[in-house]
């Protein structure tokens, strides 16, 4: 599709990202787009073939056209309007990436583009679904990972060994009141809503704004001579969502210092888990499965130009399709994400501006009988083309 648009230049890269440029100048504004869909799930659920999808006169339904096949098809129209109307400013050339792996490991991709493929744009238009606002932010997440030891023996003896589950049930206890305690000075676990206080967090701020972290246990595994044993192994997988101040280091150190993981001492590991797997290319980027909380300022360049670009086509309110149209306008125009997105990578890693205006809606994504609506996807490809000349002024 970019080269039946006449993009001056269209490549893949090594890892599968479709990369196509309009213009020729030295400053790179992007707009990044996933072409990965997650699966369909239970097709029982599904109202509608997911594959085949449908298209009325105001929306398309399918497997990804929220999350987001939207957001391509947006920016590639976006761009070729640019070249129509002459709004790209001298200097600059527009980049749409259609990006792989999102679903799996987000911000693998910019990993690479911006590590291998050696390319560093001025700033980045994540164009994920945004429900008709501007997103400037996410909470970040990551995944961890505890092991237990134990020593098996024969179930009708219990005391014989060191049961591995016994030791993983206190401290999920610990990982749970984590959770779901409170900051006050009493406390012995003080709860991960203390990154919300300013005596706490000096980014407390911005974490009021993306919303406090939370950690939950996601999985459970265990290794045991038989279901007469005793358990020799246990280990779980935390799901970390992380607020603004907190990083990898901040968050296993928090696990390491529980008491009952103290407690139990060397028969502990708390890890965090790495990403190997290979995209449709064969290629393999190996990384940590770590997805840095991001947010751009509320005054940056960046965000006011975005501000500025939709407001003077649509004014200062959400708009939408008339079923979305009330949900949208009791929000502020400006907002956040409350997934996660490739800006992990492109800001939370590597410090790129990154600001999210997108077709479509969070609560499509992943889900059954998923659709997005064809006013959408023209509002966003108007305000991706109206962007860098206001940008550059």
């Amino acid at each position: 599709e970019m080269k039946k648009l006449d993009f001056d230049e269209v490549v893949i890269d090594p890892q599968g990202n479709v990369i196509g440029y309009m213009g020729t100048g030295d400053r790179i504004i992007a707009y990044d787009a996933h072409i990965d869909t997650v699966g369909i799930g239970n097709i029982d659920n599904w109202t509608f073939d997911p594959y085949e999808g449908y298209e009325n006169e105001t929306e398309i339904g399918g497997r990804g056209v929220s999350d987001q096949c939207g957001g391509i098809v947006s920016a590639v129209y976006g761009a070729r309007i640019m070249k129509d109307m002459d709004l790209i400013p001298e200097g600059c050339r527009i980049m749409v990436v259609g990006t792989v792996q999102e679903e799996d490991c987000d911000g693998l991709c910019w990993q690479y583009i911006i590590n291998e493929d050696k390319i560093r744009p001025e700033f980045v238009v994540s164009t994920e679904p945004t429900d008709g606002g501007i997103y400037r932010g996410q909470r970040g997440r990551m995944e961890i990972r505890i092991d237990v030891k134990g020593v098996s023996c024969h179930g009708s003896a219990p005391e014989r060994g060191d049961n591995a589950i016994y030791k993983m049930a206190d401290i999920l206890q610990d990982v749970r009141a984590l959770n779901e305690n409170d900051d006050a000075d009493g406390t012995e676990i003080k709860g991960l809503v203390k990154m919300l206080n300013p005596k706490y967090n000096p980014d407390w701020e911005e974490a009021r704004f993306l919303g406090r972290g939370t950690v939950t246990v996601s999985q459970i595994f265990y290794t045991s001579p038989s279901r007469c044993a005793v358990a020799d192994s246990c280990a779980v997988s935390l799901d970390r969502r992380m607020t603004f101040g907190e990083t990898w280091e901040s968050c296993l150190d928090e696990i390491r210092a529980l008491p009952s993981v103290k407690k139990y001492g060397d028969d502990v590991v708390v890890s965090m888990y790495n990403y190997d797997r290979p995209s449709y290319t064969g290629c393999v980027y190996e990384i940590e499965c770590y997805f840095p909380t991001w947010a751009i300022p509320k005054d940056h360049k960046v965000t006011k130009a975005l501000e500025k670009a939709y407001t003077s086509l649509y004014g200062d309110k959400r708009i939408g399709a008339e079923e979305t149209l009330e949900m949208r306008q009791s929000r502020p125009l400006t907002d956040k994400w409350t997934f996660s997105t490739n800006g992990v990578s492109i800001m939370g890693r590597n410090g790129i501006p990154c600001i999210g205006f997108g077709p479509g809606a969070e609560a499509q994504a992943h889900a059954p009988n998923e659709k997005t609506w064809k006013q959408d996807l023209v509002t966003c490809a108007a305000v991706y083309a109206a962007l860098p000349g206001i940008y550059c002024e």
